[in-house]
Order: structure tokens, then C-alpha cells, then sequence
């Protein structure tokens, strides 16, 4: 997404950007994600602005090996908050080649065109948003290698213990590494997906607080309650009493797009 007039008051996973004009913003699939315009509309004015341009891609749409040192599904890849770009016209105008190809004769030729155009605008992002090809140190490494399993594991294991034997490292290498790179504790990098995950699906779905506390792996809709407590300060009643009366808000909503 990138803004074009604004600016869009942009909330993803509950941490809140105001993105100015030329301000670019990658969402992933899974993220919990709100669009506002802030400061009061002029009466009269019903009009839904185009105050962002967006592409819309599916998850899984290219293999591993097509963007070096890129994952476009990870919600820790580039731009995942947002990006002040040094030349935006650079990148609106391959969004407009984009558009104006996607309403050409479809074909074999056509979607090829459309797959290098989005790749090269991809890996143009992670080398504007990362600065090149570091791989960091060994514990970035390790952390990263963690974090990537922790997407898929949280769901059924809390435990370091498990995602250190699948790493083949010890829980102290883990808890190393997580220090190293966010300041906390391999356990509390779990408790942490697990506290995002639930607070997605508080806010975003209609699903009942045991169902909730059932697909995070908590056998007892007591032990998930005391678990979001813990995390967050609030029982999973209350924190989505906050979102009850919030239009839009929904992961997916679309955008105002050109």
C-alpha cells in the first residue's frame, strides 16, 4: 500500500502509524489491520477519497528460490511498519504498470509480465527497507531460524524446550539469540506470537473466548484466560469490548485503492 494524498491513520497488530504522502506499508496475510482517515471530514463530504494506491497478491504466490533472501508472506519481512520512501513516484508508477497491465488481454505472457513486474517491485522494497544481503550474526541467525518454526509451532507447543530440540541448540542458545535481537527471553518471544495470535482473533473474528483459547493449544477456557491476562493486562472479555463498536477492522479489508 502506498499513500498518495493523506495522510492514513494505520493500525496493524494493534501498534498505530500515521502515514504521510509517500509512506509505504506491506501487510501479511494473518494481520489484524485498520484504515482511518484522521481530523473530521468537511460536512457534506461522502465521498471515499483515493488516498492509497494498493496491489493485492495471494500468500504463496512465489517459490522460495524466485526472491533471494525474501519471504513476501512474512509478517517480519520489509515494510512491516511503515517506509518513507526517498522517490515514491518510482514506486507509484510501477503500480500504475502494474494496473494497466492487469486490464490488458489476459494469457500466459500477461500473467508472466504481472509475476517479474510484482517481484521486481518486492525485492526493490526489502533492498530500499534492509540496505542489501547481511545475513547478520550467528545469533540473528538463530533467531531468525526460530521465529520462522515458532509460526507454525505456537498453535501446539509453548514450550522452548520442543523448538530448541527441533533446532537442535539448547534452550540457553535460544534464549541467547532472543536476547540478543529483541530484548526478551525465548519463553516470552512464545508467550508474545501466542498474545498476538489471541488478540487477532478477539478483535477480528466472531469466535467465543473458548474457541479462542481451544485453537491456541489451551485446553481450558480458564488457563487461556489467565494466560491473556497475564500478557495483556485484560481479560479476553474486555479486550474485545474495545472492538465492538469499531467499523472495519477486519483482517483483509480492503483499501481505498486507485
Amino acid at each position: 500500500m502506498l499513500t498518495t494524498t493523506g495522510p492514513l491513520l494505520v493500525d496493524v497488530d494493534f501498534t498505530s502509524h500515521l502515514a504521510g504522502p509517500g509512506t509505504l506499508l506491506w501487510v501479511r496475510p494473518g494481520q489484524a489491520i485498520h484504515f482511518d482517515i484522521p481530523g473530521e471530514r468537511p460536512a457534506g463530504d461522502d465521498k471515499r477519497r483515493d488516498d492509497a494506491v494498493t496491489i493485492v497478491f495471494r500468500a504463496g504466490l512465489f517459490a522460495s528460490e524466485e526472491l533471494p533472501g525474501l519471504t513476501p508472506d512474512d509478517p517480519d519481512g520489509p515494510a512491516r511498519t511503515p517506509l518513507v520512501l526517498p522517490d515514491p513516484e518510482v514506486f507509484r508508477a510501477a503500480m500504475d504498470h502494474l494496473a494497466a497491465d492487469a486490464a490488458g488481454p489476459p494469457g500466459r505472457i500477461a500473467t508472466a509480465l504481472l509475476h517479474h513486474q510484482l517481484a521486481a517491485l518486492l525485492l526493490r522494497v526489502r533492498l530500499l527497507d534492509s540496505g542489501g544481503d547481511d545475513p547478520g550474526n550467528v545469533e540473528s541467525r538463530t533467531f531468525e531460524r526460530f521465529r520462522r518454526r515458532l509460526e507454525d509451532g505456537y498453535p501446539s507447543s509453548r514450550r522452548v524446550e520442543d523448538y530448541a530440540a527441533e533446532l537442535n541448540c539448547s534452550v540457553r542458545t535460544l534464549t541467547r539469540a532472543s536476547l540478543s535481537v529483541t530484548g526478551r527471553t525465548a519463553k516470552q518471544v512464545v508467550d508474545d506470537r501466542v498474545a498476538l495470535q489471541a488478540r487477532r482473533l478477539l478483535a477480528a473474528t466472531d469466535l467465543s473466548v473458548a474457541e479462542v483459547g481451544r485453537i491456541l493449544g489451551f485446553g481450558e477456557p480458564t488457563n487461556f484466560g489467565r494466560f491473556f491476562h497475564r500478557e495483556t493486562a485484560l481479560s479476553p472479555g474486555q479486550f474485545r469490548a474495545r472492538f465492538a463498536d469499531r467499523p472495519g477492522g477486519i483482517p483483509g479489508q480492503r483499501l481505498p485503492a486507485d
